[in-house]
């Protein structure tokens, strides 16, 4: 089976002033460390709320730096359970993201052309090795 899996990404940025401008320097600095290797890796804000449920700005600036939440989105192909597309996923990014602090937020099943016996309905017969593409 094929899943989407979400990961949080805790990013710090130095020397910024707004949150505007720490959120786009923290975007472009996870695009830098992920690619090329992991270059279909969708990059977006983290949704960060107060423990009340009010709306709060997905970077927290103190004293000229910032840690920005980040949403990293990416496919892992032919696992065999939702908990191996999260070990695939935190693996990947992480081995990319040194020092950086991850969470898995989701892990969704993609719809797929599964047989009854599980493998993939091409007719190659062969089941995959569970990387990610």
């Amino acid at each position: 089976m094929d899943c989407c899996v979400v990961v949080e990404a805790a990013v710090p940025v130095y020397d910024v002033e707004t949150t505007d401008e720490a959120v786009r320097i923290a975007i472009s600095k996870t695009g830098e460390m992920l690619n090329p290797d992991l270059n279909y890796v969708e990059i977006s804000m983290g949704h960060r709320e107060s423990p009340s449920g009010e709306e709060l700005s997905p970077a927290f600036i103190a004293a000229d730096e910032a840690l920005v939440a980040l949403e990293l989105e990416m496919t892992v192909f032919n696992v065999e359970r939702e908990e191996h597309a999260r070990r695939i996923a935190r693996k990947e990014i992480g081995k990319r993201l040194e020092h950086i602090p991850l969470k898995v937020l989701s892990v969704e099943v993609l719809p797929g052309e599964e047989t009854e016996t599980g493998v993939e309905a091409d007719g190659s017969g062969e089941e995959g090795d569970g990387g990610a593409k």
